[in-house]
C-alpha cells in the first residue's frame, strides 16, 4: 500500500514538475516573440532624424521628439506628485492608524480604484482637471489623472511592504529612546525600500503605457515644451503611446507604430533599471 501511495505521489510530482516547465516555457516564448517581432519590425524604422525631428506634415517629416520629452514630463510630473502622496498613505495606514474599520475601508477602495478601466479615469479627469479647475487639455492635466490612477497601486504595494517589517525593529527603535516618526523615518521606510521601489516601477509602467487616459486630458499636440511649459496649464502635448494610436490607427503607418513600440521597450527598460539602482544604492547608504 505504501509503494502505490509513493508511486502515485511520485507520479504526481513529475506531472506537476512538467506541467510547471512547460508554463514556464511557453510564456517565455511568447513575451521572447512579442519582443523580438516589435524589435524586428520596429528597430529598422529609427533613425537619428526620427527620434530628434519634430513631425511636419508640410515638410513631410516624421519625428517623435516632442513625444519622448512629453512622456518624460509626464513621468517626472506623476512620480513627483504621487509617491509622496502613496507611500505618505501606506505609510498612516500601517503604523498610525488606530480604526481598523476605517483602514478596511481605504484598503478596500484602493483595491476597488485599481481595478477601474482607464478610459473612465480619463473621463473623469477630463471633467475635474480640464473643465472644473479650467486647466485645459494640458500634460499637468494629464499628470493629474495619472496620480489618481497610480495612487492605489503605490499605496497597496508600499502597505503590503510596511507589513513585512518585523515588529521586533520598531519595538528595538523604541526601546533605545526613538519617537514615532523617527522609528518610521530611520527603520521602518529604509527596511521596505524594495516594496517601495517596486511600487514606483508598476507606477512607471502603467503611466509609459498609457493612452486612453491621455487621450482626453493631456490631448494630440506635437510641440516641443519646455519644463515650464510642461507645468503650465493650457500647454497639450502627446505621448508616444498616443503618437503610436494615431500613426497606427489613424494614419494606417505601421513601421513608424512598431518603431515607437520599441522605443517605448527600450524606454521602459532604462527607467526600470534606473529605478533599480537608485534603491540599491540607497540600500547600500542605508546598511553603511
Amino acid at each position: 500500500m505504501n509503494e502505490k501511495i509513493s508511486l502515485s505521489r511520485r507520479i504526481k510530482i513529475k506531472v506537476l514538475n512538467f506541467l510547471m516547465y512547460l508554463s514556464f516555457i511557453l510564456i517565455l516564448a511568447l513575451v521572447g516573440g512579442l519582443i523580438g517581432y516589435i524589435c524586428f519590425r520596429g528597430l529598422p524604422n529609427i533613425s537619428w532624424k526620427f527620434l530628434s525631428s519634430k513631425p511636419s506634415l508640410l515638410k513631410d517629416v516624421i519625428g517623435i521628439l516632442p513625444n519622448i520629452l512629453n512622456t518624460l514630463y509626464i513621468v517626472l510630473i506623476t512620480l513627483v506628485i504621487v509617491l509622496p502622496l502613496g507611500v505618505g498613505t501606506a505609510v498612516y495606514l500601517n503604523e498610525y492608524a488606530r480604526n481598523r474599520k476605517l483602514v478596511s475601508l481605504i484598503e478596500f477602495a484602493t483595491e476597488t480604484l485599481a481595478g477601474i478601466p482607464s478610459i473612465i479615469y480619463g473621463l473623469a479627469g477630463m471633467l475635474i482637471f480640464v473643465q472644473f479647475f479650467s486647466i485645459g487639455t494640458s500634460l499637468l492635466a494629464g499628470s493629474l489623472t495619472l496620480v489618481i490612477m497610480t495612487l492605489p497601486t503605490i499605496v497597496r504595494t508600499t502597505q503590503e511592504s510596511l507589513k513585512t517589517v518585523p515588529d521586533s525593529y520598531r519595538e528595538g527603535s523604541l526601546a533605545l529612546g526613538s519617537g514615532k516618526w523617527h522609528m518610521v523615518r530611520t527603520v521602518v521606510l529604509p527596511s521596505s525600500i524594495d516594496g517601495i521601489v517596486t511600487g514606483c516601477i508598476l507606477a512607471i509602467g502603467r503611466i509609459v503605457g498609457e493612452s486612453a487616459a491621455l487621450l482626453f486630458t493631456a490631448g494630440m499636440a506635437n510641440n516641443i515644451l519646455s519644463v515650464k511649459d510642461a507645468v503650465t496649464p493650457g500647454n497639450a502635448g502627446s505621448t508616444l503611446t498616443v503618437a503610436l494610436y494615431m500613426y497606427a490607427k489613424e494614419r494606417g503607418e505601421f513601421g513608424v507604430a512598431f518603431a515607437i513600440a520599441a522605443i517605448l521597450l527600450i524606454l521602459t527598460l532604462l527607467i526600470n533599471l534606473s529605478a533599480k539602482l537608485v534603491a540599491r544604492k540607497l540600500k547600500v547608504n542605508i546598511d553603511a
